[in-house]
């Protein structure tokens, strides 16, 4: 892969998130530019940058086509707001979640972009209408939520505002494609958007069968790591679901199963399917298959 032509990518915040997109858009052979308030914090987190890639490289690890210094090239420090933005096509915010200090970063920076720059929130739980509310450019901004490790786990959520324009989602999807990341638009806001409240939807369960006596902690790991885990890196529980009862359609036929009348009783009520709803799910699962 060749080093990108393209404008440079800023990130705000040399933390691990920080870090791990900087070496993610830098994989993609982006230029990237990391700032942050200290100069130390910088040079500290180039460092770290520099010992990951030649551990990646030694171990046959490293993401991209180009050698980790070529990569260490494409990355460089910036303390100064102003020098760091200029030229940034897209913009990374990955600073600690707190609201406000969010919406002072993205004050700052919408005071300095113009036209055309997206700003993006690393956020795994603010909304979008909280973090970017009173922005002259609220329609170039969205949340794009990486899964912790960013480097190792694709998934990108990609959530926008209420204003969000139609293209910043899809430059942004398309970004996060060239870099390797595998993004999901999440259609409108909602708390936690869609990976935190499947994970804490299973969370919540596992709590409750160990706190019951059901089954030890260790061997409910195991159910997951060993069992629901391995399927599900394979296909979701929609498409599964789709697979075993010959369609969704079919499925919600067939609700009164053993099973699911089992679930009724234990977790409350399953979720009621439109035949709509239904007939859709069943066609997008049939062109995915």
């Amino acid at each position: 892969m060749a080093t990108s032509a393209a404008s440079p990518v800023l990130i705000v915040g040399s933390g691990l998130i920080g870090r791990s997109w900087a070496m993610l858009f830098a994989s993609g052979g982006f230029r990237v530019k990391l700032y942050d308030i200290e100069q130390q914090q910088i040079t500290d987190a180039l460092e770290n940058i520099r010992k990951d890639m030649k551990l990646l490289e030694q171990s046959g690890s490293l993401k991209g086509s180009l050698s980790a210094e070529q990569q260490l090239s494409l990355i460089s420090g910036c303390s100064n707001i102003q020098e760091a933005v200029e030229g940034a096509m897209h913009i990374q915010e990955c600073v600690p979640e707190d609201l406000e200090l969010k919406k002072k970063i993205f004050a700052q920076l919408d005071g300095i972009i113009g036209d055309g720059v997206i700003l993006s929130s690393s956020t795994s739980c603010l909304l979008p209408s909280k973090l970017f509310a009173g922005l002259v450019h609220v329609k170039q901004c969205l949340v794009a939520h990486p899964v912790n490790p960013p480097y190792y786990v694709p998934l990108v959520e990609l959530v926008p505002h209420p204003e969000t324009a139609p293209a910043t989602v899809d430059r942004t999807y398309a970004l996060m494609q060239k870099i390797g990341q595998s993004p999901v638009r999440v259609l409108k806001e909602v708390d936690g958007f869609v990976l935190n409240r499947l994970q804490y939807a299973v969370i919540s369960e596992a709590w409750r069968l160990v706190q019951e006596g059901t089954v030890s902690p260790s061997d409910l790991d195991l159910v997951m790591s060993h069992g629901l885990g391995l399927r599900y890196a394979f296909m979701g529980p929609l498409e599964t679901m789709h697979l075993n009862a010959e369609g969704r359609e079919n499925e919600t036929e067939r609700s009164t199963n053993v099973w699911l009348l089992l679930t009724l009783l234990l977790l409350g009520t399953w979720p009621t399917t439109q035949a709509a709803t239904s007939k859709d799910l069943s066609g997008s699962l049939q062109e995915h298959s």
